[in-house]
């Protein structure tokens, strides 16, 4: 077990949905890096209105990894 611990920032593009169309890393250990994409990939989101209409929007996602020790 490797105890890493901490943020993995992600850019989401969040559809007009609420699914989550694309996710890239900005920032954060390439060891926690697949487990944050994998688990926002599965979030939904109550979609972005703009003049009443869902719009697709852009965003950053902070995922925090903590050891509970």
């Amino acid at each position: 077990i490797a105890h890493i611990q901490g943020p993995v920032v992600l850019q989401a593009v969040i559809s007009r949905d609420g699914t989550v169309d694309h996710l890239r890393v900005v920032q954060g250990h390439r060891l926690l890096r697949r487990a944050a994409k994998n688990a926002v990939s599965t979030w939904r989101y109550r979609p972005y209105l703009i003049n009443g209409k869902p719009a697709e929007i852009s965003t950053l996602v902070t995922v925090d990894f903590n050891l509970n020790e």
